[in-house]
């Protein structure tokens, strides 16, 4: 049995299709689906009510869970914490499944015991046209720590996994506004292969001004540079995977130091210039804020 975990905030316009296309899944095996949690993370339009209209009538139990405003990864975290079933699947609430991603995904899982945690590949939308994915965009199988220290390879709403993986690698950060993804995926692939069932069995909707990748657009790589000094001091890495995540720090630190100088903000720029050397030295977590960067 699967628990279906979708966070939301003020996509009245999107949830009920990304409802329909769990409902819509193939059980052919047996009710795969268990539950469908929707999280609503503060959302002021309809989607209570348009939750609540779905919810009468359907062959799987859904569960409304409201709280303030706090962000994905608080609102994915309410729906971890409140899962029936030790299965889960994510699925962003303006994302869809194709009608057989559970059973496809669940078998390859059964087959294949050794992996607790699995993803898929994606088809993109954008105003809706198909977008052709770069290479390299495709998503890794196995060992994929190296691949997710460059970019975020694991689409959220592609992934399924055991609870256990929250019990071993905690919960999503919740201090963590956006690239909250990216930053679980390290914590897991640094001792876990990741499973890639071959098939486009998730359709991703992009584009929009109120998705986080354009809401932070400008704040991502500071997150992600957050990540990789969080995952230095506070995880215990191979002697090989510490020298990749430094790399990769003074690599991003470089790039985005470089753009900052470059835009006229030349104090935030020879701050990440020098961040890695400071961080090592330190030992201390580096802390965006928005303002003035800071250590703790």
């Amino acid at each position: 049995m699967i628990s279906v975990i979708i966070p939301t905030y003020n996509r009245a316009e999107f949830i009920e299709q990304a409802i329909a296309s769990v409902l819509d899944q193939t059980l052919t095996s047996g009710a795969l689906c268990g539950d469908i949690i929707v999280d609503d993370d503060g959302s002021t339009d309809a989607t209570p009510e348009i939750v609540q209209q779905i919810s009468k009538n359907n062959h799987i139990p859904i569960r409304y869970l409201y709280q303030e405003n706090k962000g994905a990864s608080a609102a994915r975290n309410l729906g971890i914490i409140a899962a029936q079933h030790d299965m889960l699947c994510f699925l962003d609430s303006d994302d869809r499944w194709v009608p057989h991603k559970l059973e496809m995904q669940l078998h390859a899982m059964q087959r294949q015991p050794q992996y607790l945690i699995s993803h898929t590949r994606e088809i993109w939308y954008r105003h809706g046209m198909q977008v052709n994915q770069k290479k390299k965009h495709a998503p890794p199988h196995g060992e994929i720590f190296q691949r997710a220290l460059r970019m975020c390879v694991v689409g959220m709403s592609t992934v399924m996994m055991q609870r256990e993986i929250f019990h071993r690698y905690g919960l999503f950060n919740e201090n963590m506004p956006c690239c909250e993804d990216y930053d679980l995926w390290l914590r897991v692939s640094r001792e876990e292969d990741f499973l890639l069932v071959d098939e486009a069995l998730t359709l991703k909707d992009g584009g929009r001004p109120d998705q986080l990748s354009a809401l932070h657009r400008l704040g991502m790589d500071r997150w992600r540079i957050y990540s990789l000094c969080l995952l230095l001091e506070k995880t215990s890495l191979k002697a090989e995977q510490y020298d990749q995540v430094v790399a990769e720090l003074e690599r991003k630190c470089r790039i985005y130091g470089k753009g900052c100088i470059k835009h006229g903000r030349p104090e935030e720029g020879e701050y990440y210039l020098t961040l890695p050397k400071q961080q090592n030295m330190q030992g201390a977590t580096f802390v965006p804020d928005g303002k003035g960067d800071i250590f703790l």
